[in-house]
């Protein structure tokens, strides 16, 4: 073996093995994405200020706590919209006190007084982060919920400031998947205060006819057996966040159930609700609406059961997404398809077909036009798409229509490559050097173009990946992958092929 090639024939045949290994066989190792496989395709938009509702909520919870502790007076803590709330019936006295508490417990609200009642207001900082973290762990949680369903290779990202796009190949059951993702799973347990009762007026009949001000009406599940109307306290005692643990059990009649477990500060304040409103109504609320409104009859610790008349199904789902966590935040679909799978068959077809014929007509014309030396850019060729489904296996990068493009549209460029070093080797031969330095030489000042030309369309397909969705950025994984691969291809194997077959002394060149 002539000097230099002991290290590069072995790394060769190294590289293409590995590839070989890691894309067969095709149907299993390639992943078909949305447009070639069916599937759904949905644009979600993220109600970030359904996250400072609930922010909200919390915080009127604990500083109730925390003036209690301290022993400052206050009537009632009531939420004004999200973001802002007051404590009523505060005495001016204890301005100082409660600013105190304040700047000892958090940083993200400030305050201000006005009578009697202490304002507080969350920071457009702290409240810029939280719609951010709305709508990142929306996404999580989205994720969560499609991974324990099944759902293989999905496409779940954020798009925009408030957008998540959520494509899934290969669904049999489409409206199960979107159900399951729609469900904002929004669980809180809170006191009843009146009702049920089948009409506002009726509800409002105790408070002359007004919602208090620490209130508001909530319908109840008609489904699920309890119908009409409650009205309900606004701060929730507990809230699905608390959740450690839940699982799929049985009522007392046998009917599916599911049985919760709270952490420690959940069930610390369930204890402290249950126990100090004995005999009064506990509503679960599930997405906004009253799955059932037990009384409490003594102080409940840190688990129970959620009751609904659920089905098998309807209680295996709920397990899911109370697993999963609850949705940070509502969402509104802006955008649904539901892609056929025969669509992408005959794409697949196609696409293979586009891309075998281009393959086909390159290799006729560089063997007519190159003669022998156009079978080593064939070989290179075929080595390059080896390697692209190689390394699109190991990324489990989904492979798709734009994808097959990609393909295609890096098989010229592949060739262009070996055209370029082909034509630098005929100037060489034209000014009568030997065989051997018109090879060398060819390479030599090829390659400088070569990899400029590749790097700039590389830097697109950066750009495409970066900014585009679904089949965009699956043509710019492949375009840019087959690009990298070519430098390997067309430049590195291709000179060895040369090395190999040619002989110093060689007087003449089939090219």
């Amino acid at each position: 073996m002539k000097k230099g090639l002991n290290w590069k024939v072995p790394l060769i045949l190294a590289v293409v093995g590995l590839c070989v290994f890691l894309a067969t066989p095709l149907s299993r190792k390639i992943k078909l994405g949305l447009d070639l496989k069916g599937g759904i395709h949905l644009v979600l938009q993220v109600m970030t200020e359904d996250a400072l509702t609930a922010e909200t909520d919390q915080e009127i919870t604990r500083f109730s706590e925390l003036f209690k502790k301290n022993s400052v007076t206050f009537t009632a803590g009531v939420k004004e919209k999200p973001g802002l709330f007051a404590f009523t019936g505060t005495d001016a006295n204890q301005e100082a006190k409660i600013k105190e508490l304040l700047d000892q417990y958090t940083r993200d609200w400030t305050i201000s007084f006005m009578a009697d009642r202490a304002v507080f207001s969350l920071t457009p900082a702290a409240a810029q982060i939280l719609r951010e973290m709305a709508v990142t762990q929306t996404l999580e949680t989205i994720r969560n919920r499609v991974d324990q369903f099944g759902v293989a290779e999905p496409l779940i990202q954020k798009q925009g400031t408030d957008r998540i796009v959520v494509e899934l190949p290969g669904v049999d059951d489409p409206e199960h998947v979107k159900n399951l993702i729609k469900v904002t799973a929004v669980l809180k347990w809170r006191l009843v205060k009146g009702g049920p009762a089948a009409d506002e007026a009726t509800l409002l009949q105790p408070f002359n006819g007004v919602v208090p001000e620490d209130a508001e009406i909530v319908r109840g599940d008609a489904s699920r057996g309890h119908p009409g109307l409650y009205l309900l306290e606004k701060v929730a005692a507990v809230s699905g966040q608390d959740l450690r643990s839940v699982r799929v059990s049985q009522d007392e009649w046998g009917n599916p159930a599911v049985a919760f477990q709270l952490n420690t500060d959940g069930a610390r304040r369930f204890e402290q609700v249950t126990g100090a409103n004995i005999n009064r109504a506990l509503a679960i609320v599930l997405d906004d609406k009253v799955q059932s409104a037990p009384n409490i009859n003594a102080r409940i610790g840190d688990s129970g059961i959620i009751e609904g008349r659920f089905s098998a199904e309807e209680a295996n789902d709920l397990v899911i997404v109370l697993k999963a966590g609850a949705l940070p935040a509502g969402i509104k679909y802006l955008e649904e398809r539901t892609i056929g799978p025969s669509l992408g068959s005959d794409s697949v077809k196609q696409g293979l077909f586009a891309g075998l014929a281009a393959i086909l007509a390159v290799m006729i014309f560089m063997i007519i036009y190159y003669k022998l030396s156009g079978i080593n850019a064939i070989v290179a060729l075929i080595l390059n798409v080896v390697v692209l489904f190689g390394a699109l296996a190991y990324f489990k990068a989904n492979l798709t229509l734009p994808g097959i493009a990609g393909i295609i549209l890096s098989i010229g460029m592949a060739v262009d490559a070996n055209v370029l070093i082909f034509e630098r080797i005929k100037e060489e031969r034209a000014i009568a050097k030997s065989v051997g330095s018109c090879v060398s030489a060819g390479f030599s000042k090829a390659f400088s173009a070569i990899f400029d030309s590749n790097l700039t369309t590389i830097i697109s397909a950066v750009f495409l990946f970066q900014f585009g969705t679904g089949p965009i950025r699956g043509y710019a994984v492949t375009l840019t992958i087959s690009l990298l691969a070519n430098l390997f291809t067309a430049v590195f194997v291709s000179r060895v092929m040369f090395e190999l077959v040619v002989p110093k002394t060689a007087k003449t060149l089939s090219i």
